[in-house]
């Protein structure tokens, strides 16, 4: 079982920033990717960035060039810096990792979420 916790949402803003993080723990073989996703009211969830073990980062457009995703390896972490933050990035962020467990299975998890209020 693989679990992650995310930290550091909160209220904000607009022009601010705020710096999501995102540990993930549990019976952990390797990790193939992590990204970011958000939810706002009454929307589906959706991609905001991404980053392949060993690859480069993809962003949703309406990101890009203001949110930078890194990752710690040996740390099992992601990080989402967000900048310039704008009323329209409210929502709830959402962590995603996918990888091996130690015993050979595929995992796929999801962290519980954590709000992101930009004020006007």
């Amino acid at each position: 079982q693989v679990q992650l916790v995310e930290s550091g949402g909160g209220l904000v803003q607009a022009g601010g920033s705020l710096r999501l993080s995102c540990a993930a723990s549990g019976s952990i073989f390797s990790i193939s990717a992590m990204g970011w996703y958000r939810q706002a009211p009454g929307k589906q969830r959706e991609l905001v960035a991404a980053m392949p073990t060993g690859g480069r980062a993809n962003y949703a457009d309406s990101v890009k060039g203001r949110f930078t995703i890194s990752r710690d390896a040996a740390k099992n972490t992601v990080y989402l810096q967000m900048n310039s933050l704008k009323p329209e990035d409210t929502a709830v962020y959402y962590c995603n990792a996918g990888g091996t467990t130690t015993w050979g299975k595929s995992f796929g998890s999801w962290g519980q979420g954590t709000q992101v209020t930009v004020s006007s």
